[in-house]
C-alpha cells in the first residue's frame, strides 16, 4: 500500500528514497518490524532480505548499512512527530497551551497513524526507547552531523523551543531543557522496562506513560515560570 503522505527525509540518509517505491517501503515497513524484535545487534540485511523475499543487493540499493537504517528510522520518527505537533497545535493560540500539547504528544504511547500505513509507529517508538542513542554514539558522529542526518530530532528540538520561548521569552535555556526532556521521554519510559531503580514510573504500561507526562510536563513548567 502507498504512502497517503510523505514526508521529506533529507536525501543523505538513503542511496535512494524508499519511500518512493513498493519495495523501499516494504523495507522500511519489515526493518521496523525486525529491528523492534531482535534489536539492532541481531538485525542484519540476510535476515530482512528472507522476510522481504528480496536479496540483500537490492536492500543495499537503499541504504549504505544497517546503522544508516536505524539514523533514517529515527529521523522519520522525530520528523513524524514534528508534523504531528505542528497539525495539533495549528490553531491554538496561547502559547502555554501549544506547550502542553506538545508534551503530551513526545510523552504519549504512540499509536498507527493511518496516513501512513507503511510504518509501525507503535513498534517504531519502542526502537527510538530502545535503540535512539545508538545513532550519535559513534566516532562518525561529527560527518554524521555534518551531512544533516541528525536534522530531524534537531528541528524538532527546535520547534518546541520555540515555544518554550513564546511562553517564557527570559528562559535562557530553551534548547538545553527540551533536548534534555526529549531524551527523558523516552529514557524513563526505559528503565521502567527495564531498569525500574532509576525511575519512579511504575505500574502498568498506561500508568507508566501517564507519569512520563506528568515527570515532564512539572520538568518544563517550573523550569520556565517566571
Amino acid at each position: 500500500m502507498a504512502t497517503l503522505l510523505k514526508l521529506q527525509m533529507n536525501e543523505n540518509l538513503f542511496l535512494r528514497d524508499p519511500q518512493d517505491t513498493d519495495l523501499g517501503r516494504k523495507i522500511v515497513h519489515h526493518s521496523i518490524q525486525l529491528i523492534d524484535e531482535l534489536g539492532l545487534e541481531a538485525f542484519t540485511f540476510k535476515k530482512l532480505s528472507v522476510l522481504i523475499g528480496s536479496t540483500e543487493a537490492s536492500i543495499y540499493r537503499y541504504f549504505e548499512n544497517k546503522h544508516k537504517t536505524l539514523v533514517y528510522l529515527i529521523t522519520w520518527y522525530w520528523t513524524w512527530l514534528e508534523y504531528r505537533i505542528d497539525f495539533e497545535i495549528n490553531n491554538i493560540q496561547d502559547p502555554f497551551e501549544r506547550l502542553e500539547r506538545a508534551i503530551m504528544l513526545i510523552t504519549e504511547k504512540k499509536g498507527y497513524d493511518h496516513s501512513f500505513p507503511d510504518v509501525d509507529e507503535t513498534a517504531l517508538q519502542r526502537i527510538v526507547i530502545n535503540e535512539a542513542d545508538k545513532t550519535y554514539l559513534t566516532k562518525q558522529v561529527d560527518d554524521d552531523n555534518k551531512y544533516g542526518l541528525f536534522k530531524g530530532y534537531k528541528t524538532l528540538c527546535n520547534r518546541i523551543a520555540d515555544i518554550v520561548s513564546e511562553v517564557n521569552p527570559d528562559y535562557p535555556y530553551a534548547h538545553s531543557l527540551v533536548s534534555t526532556c526529549l531524551q527523558a521521554a523516552h529514557q524513563q519510559v526505559f528503565f521502567a522496562n527495564h531498569l525500574p531503580s532509576l525511575t519512579d514510573h511504575a505500574g502498568s504500561v498506561e500508568e507508566v506513560y501517564k507519569r512520563n507526562f506528568m515527570f515532564i510536563h512539572e520538568l518544563v513548567t517550573k523550569a520556565i515560570q517566571k
